[in-house]
């Protein structure tokens, strides 16, 4: 077994070797935008999995996975000769969930933000029920008692 660091660097330079070479070599016409933006490795280094997004429509995403899988080979010959491991990685392509995630979230802000601003236009004018300070004060201390401030008596 190897440590966490070298899976580390060998998945970022597997990253940065699949994006260059589908940049540089890889022709496919089917291929679109393509982001490569992460790559995992296996802790004995046997399999890499590289994530990826692709700007487009659904159509757009099913020909550049299916132009990923076909320049699968190419891709590990360069990412072999380029690493120079004892033993080139698998790769496995998957689309990356980031952008999906993303757009929820963005749904729920825009929800939030509407909801306060609900909130907002209904207690425009309104005034509290207890007054404008609801919260109970310690009654003055005026002396009546005979005691002082610091002392305490006996």
């Amino acid at each position: 077994m190897t440590d966490n660091a070298r899976a580390r660097k060998l998945a970022d330079r597997i990253q940065v070797v699949v994006a260059e070479t589908l940049d540089r070599r890889i022709k496919d016409p089917r291929l679109g935008f393509v982001t490569i933006t992460d790559a995992r490795v296996t802790g004995d280094l046997r399999e890499a999995t590289v994530f990826y997004t692709v700007y487009g429509d659904d159509e757009e995403r099913a020909a550049s996975a299916a132009a990923l899988e076909s320049a699968k080979g190419v891709l590990r010959s360069e990412v072999g000769r380029q690493t120079g491991v004892r033993f080139t990685p698998t790769l496995a392509f998957v689309p990356d969930a980031l952008p999906d995630n993303a757009r929820t979230i963005e749904d729920l802000l825009d929800k939030a933000r509407a909801k306060d601003a609900e909130v907002r236009n209904v207690s425009t004018g309104k005034t509290y029920a207890a007054g404008a300070d609801p919260y109970r004060k310690p009654e003055a201390d005026d002396g009546a008692d005979g005691s002082t401030d610091g002392a305490a008596a006996e």
